[in-house]
């Protein structure tokens, strides 16, 4: 027994081994995902894909000029960005990793208090700008803002964007059921199919779905209308629930899942 021990473990370490690269492989995409760093984390990960099949097919001028690009790589992303690395780690440092998605009833009461300040602003033309997190990471845009970290409540929107506060400027960010930030900076869209006709608060909001995959709530200060942005185009709201049914399917699906 105490032979066959040694073997067992000969066999299985590899296999732990992978596991745990994987996971660890896993985290470092979530800890960079929704930043600017992530395009080029997904372009080294390529780079180290090509040198590994390179070393296994014996292909030995290429595996040579792929390991010297690979090393250079990893410093030059060392360096270049070093801010969010560690901006990464402090918030790694005061969150858990394993992230637990609401209830349904959560979820449910969630968008209510979203819906029922929408409509409250909408109809004093109150202006607003309201992004939810999903799978992207919005921390470049929370470190851009106020950070608050407010259970979401209808009336607590409605004071952050009355005209007397300081932080009506710019949008709030909603992860999970908390407001994190306040008066954040939204990227403003390039497309030219609306930049003509549209003012710089839907601009925000296209501009922030277009480079993540949050969901956006706009209410416009001049008409009232309450808009929705998402994957860089905007949803028709008719009514109340209209906007309830559209915030519980884009929040609930995955931004890869195709949706009826």
């Amino acid at each position: 027994m105490m032979q066959t021990l040694p073997i067992i473990w000969s066999g299985t370490r590899p296999v732990i081994e992978i596991v745990i690269l994987w996971i660890v492989f896993y985290y470092i995409l979530i800890f960079f995902a929704g930043t600017r760093s992530f395009q080029v984390l997904k372009g080294i990960t390529y780079i180290a894909v090509a040198f590994f099949l390179s070393q296994i097919l014996g292909l030995k001028i290429l595996n040579w000029l792929l390991q010297e690009f690979f090393g250079i790589s990893i410093i030059a992303f060392m360096i270049i960005f070093q801010q969010e690395i560690r901006q990464g780690l402090a918030r790694l440092g005061r969150q858990h990793l394993f992230n637990v998605a609401l209830a349904e009833s959560e979820l449910s009461a969630l968008i209510d208090e979203i819906t029922t300040s929408a409509y409250r602003m909408s109809k004093s033309h109150m202006g607003c700008l309201i992004a939810v997190e999903r799978e992207a990471k919005l921390t470049p845009y929370v470190e851009s803002g106020v950070k608050i970290d407010g259970k979401v409540t209808a009336e607590m929107i409605q004071s952050i964007f009355t005209h007397h506060s300081p932080l009506h400027d710019g949008g709030v960010i909603i992860r999970g059921d908390r407001i994190v930030a306040a008066s954040c900076l939204f990227p403003l869209s390039d497309n030219p199919n609306f930049s003509k006709i549209i003012g710089t608060r839907h601009r925000a909001a296209l501009g922030l779905t277009e480079q993540t995959d949050a969901v956006v709530i706009m209410v416009s200060e001049e008409t009232g209308e309450i808009s929705v942005a998402e994957d860089g185009r905007f949803i028709p709201v008719i009514n109340r629930e209209r906007l309830t049914n559209i915030l519980k399917n884009i929040v609930t699906t995955p931004k890869n899942a195709k949706r009826k």
